[in-house]
């Protein structure tokens, strides 16, 4: 496993990314400078190979954690995830109560 200090370097040559939803309605206090070191933009992501796709658990806080061109783009796989989420888990927990 390989640990990034940076955005930059976690998205060189990335297949697929994946940005994490900050929780802002838990009072989570951001440094002044999170946006814009780690807010998923169309610059840095040209880091990552062509066609990587976009993926966020959802909702989105446009602007925080990504830029709202690549949270609507054509690379973005958000809505999809967000959409498939619930049927996916209750899938599993099925699976694991042993209903399936």
């Amino acid at each position: 496993m390989e640990v990034a200090t940076s955005l930059e370097e976690a998205l060189a040559g990335a297949d697929a990314v994946m940005a994490l939803r900050v929780q802002l309605e838990r009072g989570a206090g951001l440094p002044a400078d999170h946006a814009t070191r780690w807010r998923l933009s169309e610059e840095n992501l040209a880091l990552a190979l062509p066609n990587a796709p976009i993926l966020h658990p959802g909702p989105t806080n446009e602007g925080v954690e990504i830029s709202a061109d690549l949270a609507n783009g054509p690379r973005s796989l958000i809505g999809r995830q967000v959409e498939n989420g619930v049927p996916v888990r209750m899938a599993v927990l099925a699976i694991l109560a042993g209903v399936a």
